[in-house]
């Protein structure tokens, strides 16, 4: 405390000596801290915006790529092993071909130049899509053995689709490996070449692996979701009936169990299906046509096993290897 006092009431008596004979300049600049230069608050959200409105610019024409390498590493990160001709093969899409070609073409190269010694994933893309649909499909029949065919196929169609599997490509950077005329890769080319990369670890890897790699990458996609937000059932309570009437059991009894707010703009009623004068199940709704078909579907939930509360799905190894075989010999 006592030296920052001597040295507060030495810096006066600093500067006047180095004004007036010159002597103690370095000192005073040494001992007064002066505040760093003001940057240009502006600058980085100007870059930053200059950034979000550049086009968009293929991984391929920045510096430092190498695509032999990259394929390599795709196959490293998912932890998988991959002939590297068939996975380069899978990320060849038909348009990169064609339009490779018409430049060629407008270039005004031979015939025999322009062609390119290049094939297509088509080939792999079909085997991918049918030995992801039989396995996904055999998983389902031995996880919920009570779901109608309808049902599976409707499961099996929604982690097939092309929103889902494009999404799933995209978050492994398909996009950037995928050879394509259009740049970002459209949804379909995506898909297209995810499933050839199936396909192509079908071929290299067996049944088994490419069985746990579509398992691990398509079942966690059904997290949160609900089987009617996937199976669109127009009649419910018909179904239901249908379902009832093959297990011998009567059919249910709707009754009001709660209701409130019935004379407001926001009713609430909830509905119970008695079937032999016990609770089949109990569904809300904002009229009672729909509480009743609400608690149609939480019936049907249960008796095909796909609650919300129901266990987590079985990941061992028996099972899926026994549906890898049965996917390949529906194939």
């Amino acid at each position: 405390m006592a030296a920052r006092l001597l040295l507060r009431a030495a810096r006066p008596l600093l500067a006047g000596a180095g004004r007036s004979s010159g002597i103690g300049t370095g000192l005073g600049t040494a001992l007064s801290t002066a505040p760093p230069p003001e940057k240009k608050r502006w600058l980085r959200a100007y870059l930053e915006l200059q950034r979000l409105q550049a086009p968009p610019q293929r991984r391929s024409e920045k510096p430092n790529w190498d695509y032999h390498a990259e394929i390599q590493a795709f196959s490293h990160r998912v932890q998988e092993n991959f002939a590297l001709d068939l996975l380069k093969t899978a990320f060849v899409n038909p348009c990169y071909i064609e339009s490779e070609e018409a430049r060629r073409r407008q270039l005004g190269l031979d015939k025999d130049a322009v062609a390119l010694q290049l094939q297509d994933n088509t080939g792999l893309a079909e085997r991918g899509l049918r030995f992801a649909r039989a396995y996904l499909a055999q998983c389902f029949e031995g996880a919920y053995p009570e779901l109608p065919a309808k049902g599976t196929e409707a499961l099996v169609n929604f982690l097939t689709s092309q929103e889902l599997v494009s999404y799933v490509a995209q978050n492994l950077s398909v996009q950037d490996l995928a050879l394509c005329r259009d740049f970002p890769a459209p949804p379909d080319v995506l898909q297209r070449t995810f499933l050839a990369v199936i396909g192509a670890l079908l071929e290299s890897s067996g049944p088994e692996r490419t069985g746990i790699f579509v398992r691990d990458f398509f079942i966690p996609q059904l997290i949160g979701k609900d089987l009617f937000e996937i199976w669109e059932v127009v009649n419910p309570m018909g179904l239901l009936l249908e379902e009832l009437a093959k297990r011998n059991i009567s059919a249910p009894e709707p009754r009001i169990t709660r209701q409130l707010g019935i004379s407001t703009v926001l009713p609430v009623y909830f509905v119970g299906l008695y079937c032999d004068k016990k609770i089949l199940a109990e569904g809300p709704g904002e009229t009672l046509l729909a509480a009743e078909e609400e608690a149609a579907r939480v019936a049907l939930r249960k008796l095909y096993g796909y609650t919300e509360n129901r266990r987590p799905w079985d990941y061992s190894k028996p099972k899926q290897e026994l549906a890898a075989e049965k996917a390949i010999s529906s194939n």
